[in-house]
């Protein structure tokens, strides 16, 4: 079996993330989406996994599943803050877990350690080395992977509070460490150039915050088992087997790719950066340390290096902020709602993405959109890079700014 699965999301109980972000939502819009497995995000929360367990049934495999058989995987995420080597450190974690017993024991070590009920993503003083050698004490099937590893702020390896290496922030390798995820402004290429990642699995989730089709599943991992069950995703995990593929947005695309001020309306290369001392040109404050530049301080290699056995990956933008970029209007915007619906009616988004045939999109939404999604399918749409918070935008001419309709419809007036 093969599926598209999406190990890094939210509940409504995390900060900044939708109120209608619930379990229904989550199943339906995925299916529209085209994804076939989800991460439950955010397991420790004492409201949410009442739901959890009210809506979802665990099998004897460690797969949970809807009443309709929609699966999902335990998961969730913590940040850690902390002082390590003389420097303050802010590191968000993924945590996958084998069963609902594993999930237990996780959450009444962190209640050891703090509070969980006032966000889904909780914060905890404890440090890196910590989380991992507990977590494998726990159970050696728990999985702690690094989550968008170079994200400014909260990544491992991010340019405000991140370290050097893994070796930096872990001081070995730990046998539950053996994945990193490359968030939004990387992709596999980018980590490449890292020889230490050599030793580590790349996967890709969203980290969405809202159950629509251009926040969940933007980015994924394609596995290929002979069935679905925790230990083959594990295994994927940390070996790379059943791993086929990840799914990318484009670099370009993510909140912190370029370097940059966003007050000031200021983006820069990491050549322009280095020439103005990574300080703003406007105001004189520093600049956010962007993801690229990050990479070219840390790598060791070339751009281009591709190690030998390396798992490909598939560059895409949602199609919703195609048919935006392409029509104008909003992604919330009926008329982009009316093209989209005209689309995947009768299939899913990634089968529009990948799979269905150019002229049979043509037909349905014109040339222009349709050599849009072709550009896209062919990683060749131009985006404006993202920087300090600010996401990347897809550049289809002179760009226009359309005001926010007072009510806007949903996919549920088409769907």
């Amino acid at each position: 079996m093969k599926l598209i699965a999406d190990l890094h999301i939210h509940s409504r109980h995390s900060r900044a993330t939708s109120k209608e972000l619930n379990i229904k939502n989550l199943e339906k819009y995925a299916k529209v989406k085209g994804i076939g497995l989800l991460g439950t995000g955010d397991f420790t929360h004492p409201e949410w996994i009442k739901e959890i367990n009210s809506e979802l049934k665990e099998d004897e495999r460690g797969i949970l599943y809807t009443k309709e058989g929609f699966p999902f995987v335990w998961q969730t995420e913590i940040s850690l803050v902390y002082t390590q080597g003389g420097k303050g450190r802010r590191i968000h974690y993924v945590l996958l877990a084998p069963d609902g017993g594993a999930v237990k024991k996780i959450t009444d070590y962190l209640l050891t350690k703090g509070r969980v009920d006032y966000d889904g993503r909780p914060i905890f003083g404890i440090n890196s080395i910590e989380l991992a050698e507990k977590m494998l004490e726990l159970d050696d099937r728990i999985e702690v992977m690094p989550a968008h590893i170079w994200t400014s702020w909260f990544g491992i390896f991010g340019s405000a509070s991140g370290f050097d290496s893994m070796k930096e922030c872990f001081g070995k390798k730990f046998a539950n460490v053996n994945a990193i995820e490359t968030g939004m402004s990387s992709d596999p290429a980018m980590n490449w150039r890292i020889k230490e990642l050599d030793d580590y699995t790349i996967t890709s989730n969203s980290d969405c915050h809202s159950y629509w089709p251009w926040r969940m599943g933007r980015e994924a991992n394609v596995f290929e088992f002979e069935e679905l069950s925790y230990d083959n995703v594990l295994a994927a995990i940390r070996k790379g087997k059943g791993l086929i593929e990840t799914i990318e947005t484009s670099p370009s695309y993510g909140k912190y790719h370029f370097t940059g001020h966003r007050l000031c309306k200021v983006s820069m290369t990491p050549q322009e950066s280095l020439k103005h001392n990574n300080i703003c040109p406007v105001c004189k404050k520093k600049l956010t340390v962007g993801v690229m530049q990050r990479v070219e301080e840390l790598a060791s290699r070339e751009e281009g290096y591709k190690p030998e056995g390396a798992v490909p990956f598939k560059t895409l933008i949602p199609l919703s902020e195609i048919i935006t970029a392409v029509n104008g209007g909003t992604m919330y915007g009926r008329k982009t709602w009316e093209a989209y619906y005209k689309l995947v009616k009768g299939r899913s988004e990634y089968d529009v993405l990948l799979e269905m045939e150019e002229g049979e999109i043509k037909n349905a939404v014109g040339e222009k959109l349709s050599d849009a999604i072709m550009k896209n399918r062919e990683g060749k749409l131009e985006i404006k890079p993202g920087y300090d918070g600010e996401y990347g935008k897809i550049v289809m001419g002179e760009e226009e700014e359309e005001p926010k309709p007072k009510k806007q419809p949903d996919l549920n007036d088409f769907f």
